[in-house]
């Protein structure tokens, strides 16, 4: 088994242990007499269970725990020789030996001459009665360390109390039989009582240490007089007994208790031998123990030690106390960070006991107001701690106090955590209720709050929230009384009354505002109960108004939430009776509830629209979900009926006008719209929606247009809705009949009418109606002119036919010829963009073009137009001319085409280049076939590409050849800056010109006979 375990923290909590009392045992010893030695046993420092209860043990840590009597055994008895040598002294000892063996040798000599009768026999009788009297005298002096081990063990056993044990009468023993420590019996006797005394001193496993071992331990060994390696060999000797018994253990207890008592051994020993313990205790040697493990032993002692020390510590901690305390720390060996720990654990504690007994006493059934002021008593304690320790951590000697010393947290304790802070936030609460009592808020009530919200840990917001809830009630208790006592409505200023109000509660004036409105609304609610607000009600709410100091937009907000929905509920009542049910009730609590609830005529309307317009929203939604436009057309007309019959009839009430007046304000609208888009009378779907003054008369008073749709669908939606029911108008309505035939029934211009109606409640202007129409007309326009100008081509008949079409539609001229155009120019552009893809199309016909006035630059791409550039240029390179004009190329013709001309500069260049050798390969090959003419024009291509784009003298394997080409433009009759330049290019010296010019005729005639003869 590995003795590391003996520090090893247990695997389960320790049970009640109950207290042996046969504590003592007897050790062995290492050297006694056979006649005083008893049977040897085995030494038992197991940790015996104990009886006792926590309370007990917590006194018995106060003082020193008496030794019990029998920690040494009773006293020894002396026997035979010994009882002799304890009444001699040393002098007087050794007196009695000399004077027995000189008495044995004398009468050894008497004898042996009396009997022998000689001489010899006389020597031989005293030799041998000699002998035996030198043993008898050895024997006498041999007992004497047991004897002094005898009187030693009956002293210490004889004390009362062992502590009391002195060094004199121990050194007075020793000195009245002549031994010293070096003999073995009485070295033996040291051992065995120091071993029994820190056996005895040493607490059983489950009890902690008292704090009085070490000084008791030392003292004790310094009274004996043992050297610290001999009382460090003690110590291990107890630690090697604690093992085996760990090892003889089965029960589970036992060995924890074990190895609680090992590590008090440790902690012991360690403050007994001070810095000498690491080499007198080799406890990692002789036990295999970790540092680690010994300082654990160390340190949980030193933290029960230091825990039992702050049990003295109270509420009225004192300077003394904490300097006590801080010795104590270091004589403990306890590190400054857990002893913060242990004094904050304390103090906490302290702190939960005021807060445990204020809760229960909050919790209490039978609470009464006392308990209220008990509660703040409790907690006012708790604070008196804080304070002190807060005034404790500034002293100017705090450097000297016990770490730790500082305000108190429940941070890691019993209230830290969830489950418990709504019982901290129930007792801030009763402390705020307590700090309010009196009507108002105190100085040292705020500071107290605030430790309060910092001990128990709670959030800003959370401690705000509490103070906030209890003052707004405090708040309006004390203005009801304001109120109810007239000291509010007498006082000269009621915002100076009220803001010193809060103040005196220290409540925000922000929140006594809304308290204000609160107020406000409530007594705005009470007055229209009926329905309605009179003259006495408007009074008193203008007074409570003036008293609370309330702005008037709050006022309003307050009007319009309240009343407003009271009016809301009966403009929806109007509402859902429909078509048929807006009769005369209807209109009277329409009137009523808008004029008795004063409300302004914006708000009742904004009320209204807002109602209003999800009915339309409705119509509009089965409308989209119709299965075709016919049926979406009747979800429309549904929707302008409801307009015309229910909300222009509600819009009336809402303002007070009477039913028959007639609405005029429409009709000069759409005469105002109509004046202004007079281009446009020509449309004949256009003129319909203005409906005559027959048919105005036929259809009754037109409908409302102040309540639209046009902030809550978009222009689009809006616009397409419009067209469904213009189509509508248009094709007319569609009735499928059996085997897939249908039936269209046209309708009046009444359908117009309505659709003018349409417009007005989706919240269409002139521009976008005008804008529907004309979309429509130059849609069918377009389709039937798109069929006329099939091919593109634009004839006196077809213009014609044009024209008769634009009057059908009665589509604007400019219009119509805008789409006549935009049909011929796309055919054009189609036309154009096949002649340039078959070449059929060079740049002179592009500027012809253009002359006439061809928009070339929307018809031909731009691609188009590169690649028309290109071939252009590649007709100048292969002209057979030699010619190249640079303002034409890279001026006029990118112009023309409007493209880029340093783009087109470089698609000149790199055609040039690619060229030119291309030339002088060709001209070589149709020198090769006898072909003079194609020669001469290859050489002119050659010369127009290193006009544009100047090259080095080129080079080629067969010289003659290049004379040959020489020669044969040389008979071309050339210019001479083309025919220099060519000699140049071919890289033909001057000389060599000169005699190839000399020698061109008769080269000529020898390449005709050679051709002659071949052929």
């Amino acid at each position: 088994m590995n003795s590391s375990a003996l520090l090893s923290p247990p695997s389960a909590p320790p049970r009640p242990l109950l207290r042996s009392p046969f504590l003592n045992s007897i050790p062995l010893r290492t050297t006694t007499t056979a006649s005083l030695r008893p049977q040897r046993r085995r030494f038992r420092v197991s940790v015996p269970r104990n009886s006792t209860t926590p309370a007990d043990q917590s006194a018995a840590a106060t003082s020193s725990p008496p030794t019990p009597p029998d920690v040494f055994g009773g006293k020894k008895e002396l026997t035979g020789i010994q009882l002799i040598v304890e009444k001699l002294s040393p002098p007087l000892r050794l007196a009695s030996s000399a004077i027995l063996f000189a008495g044995a040798v004398a009468a050894g000599y008497g004898l042996g001459f009396r009997f022998g009768k000689t001489q010899n026999a006389a020597l031989g009788g005293a030799v041998a009665l000699g002998a035996a009297g030198g043993a008898a005298a050895y024997a006498l002096n041999a007992c004497v360390p047991d004897v002094a081990a005898v009187e030693l063990h009956n002293y210490v056993a004889g004390s009362d109390d062992p502590r009391a044990v002195k060094k004199v009468e121990i050194e007075g023993i020793a000195k009245k039989y002549g031994v010293s420590k070096q003999d073995e019996a009485f070295s033996a006797e040291f051992s065995d009582l120091y071993c029994r005394f820190l056996s005895s001193v040493l607490p059983p496993g489950s009890e902690d240490l008292s704090g009085n071992e070490v000084d008791t331990i030392i003292n004790f060994k310094n009274a004996l007089g043992i050297d610290d390696p001999e009382a460090a060999a003690m110590h291990m000797e107890i630690g090697r007994r604690i093992f085996r018994q760990r090892l003889e253990t089965g029960d589970r207890d036992a060995d924890m208790e074990q190895r609680q008592a090992f590590q008090k051994l440790i902690y012991v020993s360690t403050l007994v031998f001070g810095d000498a313990s690491s080499f007198l205790l080799p406890w990692k040697r002789v036990f295999k123990v970790t540092d680690s493990q010994v300082e654990i032993a160390i340190r949980d002692n030193a933290q029960r030690l230091y825990a039992s020390r702050l049990k003295s510590v109270g509420r009225d901690i004192s300077v003394g106390q904490l300097v006590s305390l801080r010795e104590a720390q270091r004589l403990y060996r306890l590190t400054d960070e857990h002893a913060e720990d242990l004094l904050k654990e304390h103090t906490r504690k302290l702190v939960e006991e005021n807060i445990s007994s204020a809760l229960s006493i909050v919790k209490s059934r039978a609470r009464a107001v006392q308990g209220v002021k008990q509660v703040v008593e409790e907690l006012d304690k708790g604070l008196a701690l804080n304070n002190l320790l807060i005034s404790l951590k500034n002293h100017p000697e705090a450097d000297r106090f016990a770490p730790g010393v500082g305000p108190v947290s429940l941070l890691g304790g019993d209230y830290d955590g969830d489950k418990k802070i709504d019982d901290l936030k129930l007792l801030f609460r009763a402390y705020v209720t307590d700090a309010l009592s009196g009507g108002r808020m105190e100085e040292n009530k705020l500071s107290a709050l605030n430790q309060l919200r910092n001990i128990f840990g709670l959030g800003k917001r959370e401690a705000e929230a509490i103070v906030l809830d209890v003052t707004s009630k405090v708040y309006r208790k004390r203005l009801a009384q304001a109120v109810t006592g007239g000291d509010l409505e007498m006082a000269d200023s009621k915002a100076t009354f009220l803001q010193n109000l809060c103040e005196e509660l220290h409540f925000d004036p922000q929140k006594a505002s809304e308290i204000h409105e609160e107020i406000y609304r409530q007594k705005l609610q009470q007055c229209v109960a009926d329905g309605e607000l009179d003259e006495q009600d408007v009074a008193a709410l203008l007074k409570l108004r003036v008293m609370l100091c309330i702005p008037q937009q709050t006022v309003e907000a307050a009007h319009s939430d309240i009343c407003g929905s009271l009016f809301e509920k009966v403009v929806k009542e109007a509402i859902a009776a429909g078509v048929d049910g807006y009769d005369a009730d209807i209109k009277q609590s329409v009137r009523k509830a808008a004029h008795g609830l004063r409300l302004t005529r914006e708000t009742a309307m904004s009320i209204a629209s807002k109602a209003v317009r999800k009915i339309f929203i409705n119509y509009i939604k089965r409308a989209r979900a119709a299965g075709n436009r016919t049926e979406s057309a009747k979800e429309l007309k549904k929707m302008i009926a409801f307009n015309t019959l229910v909300v222009t009839e509600l819009v009336k009430d809402i303002k007070g006008e009477p039913s028959d007046t007639p609405s005029e304000e429409p009709v000069k609208e759409e005469q105002k719209q109509v004046e202004e888009d007079e281009e446009w009378e020509s449309l004949q779907t256009l003129r319909k929606i203005k409906p005559s003054k027959e048919l105005a008369a036929k259809l009754g008073k037109p409908g409302q247009t102040e309540i639209t749709l046009k902030d809550d669908l978009p222009e689009r939606d809006r616009t397409d809705l419009y067209k469904t029911y213009l189509l509508f108008c248009l094709t007319g309505e569609v009735t499928r009949i059996p085997f897939g035939a249908q039936i269209t029934t046209k309708k009046d211009d009444s359908e117009y009418v309505l659709l003018n109606q349409l417009g007005g409640i989706l919240g269409l202007d002139t521009k976008e109606i005008v804008e529907v129409h004309r979309s429509l007309a130059e849609q069918a326009f377009r389709q039937q002119a798109e069929v006329i100008l099939a091919d593109g081509q634009l004839t006196k008949a077809r213009v014609e036919q044009l024209n008769e079409l634009e009057k059908q539609v009665g589509l604007p001229s400019q219009y119509a010829q805008k789409i006549i155009k935009n049909i011929t120019t796309t055919k054009m552009a189609a036309a154009i963009e096949t002649a340039i893809g078959q070449g059929r199309l060079n740049i002179k016909q592009i500027r012809e073009l253009k002359e006439a006035n061809v928009d070339l630059d929307n018809m031909i791409s731009q691609s188009l137009r590169e690649n028309l550039f290109k071939k252009t240029v590649d007709e100048i390179f292969s002209s057979g001319t030699g010619e190249f004009d640079e303002e034409e190329v890279y001026e006029k013709i990118p112009l023309d085409l409007n493209i880029n001309a340093d783009k087109a500069k470089g698609v000149v260049h790199e055609l040039a280049q690619s060229r030119l050798s291309n030339s002088l390969i060709q001209a070589v090959a149709l020198l090769r076939q006898r072909n003079r003419q194609g020669v001469v024009s290859s050489i002119n291509d050659l010369l127009a590409c290193d006009k544009a784009v100047p090259s080095n003298p080129l080079s080629w394997d067969v010289p003659e050849e290049l004379a040959d080409l020489y020669t044969i433009y040389l008979k071309s009759e050339p210019a001479p800056e083309k025919l220099s330049r060519l000699q140049y290019l071919l890289g033909i010296s001057d000389s060599t010109a000169a005699a190839l010019r000399e020698m061109g005729d008769r080269v000529l005639s020898i390449g005709a006979e050679e051709e002659k003869f071949v052929f």
